[in-house]
């Protein structure tokens, strides 16, 4: 049970990390990035009402497939 734990923690921290990287990254390339035609703009906080909504459905359905992958291979009945 504390290795499950454990591994949760690490896959939130690492999950954390990525999105502090995201949103430094977003501050320098604003505007002259390939993604969206350099269309969002401003400070980073702002930048996720940009994003157009097949982008986010795009990416929910990436997510939702490889949680749901993950969770099929490392499932272990609690009982």
């Amino acid at each position: 049970e504390a290795q499950r734990y454990a591994d949760v923690e690490i896959t939130h921290g690492r999950l954390a990390m990525l999105a502090s990287v995201g949103f430094i990254v977003g501050e320098q390339v604003e505007g002259s990035s390939f993604l969206f035609d350099a269309q969002v703009t401003g400070p980073a906080v702002n930048h996720f009402q940009q994003v157009p909504l097949p982008f986010w459905i795009g990416l929910g359905a990436l997510i939702f497939f490889v949680e749901t992958s993950r969770v099929q291979i490392a499932w272990q009945s609690p009982f």
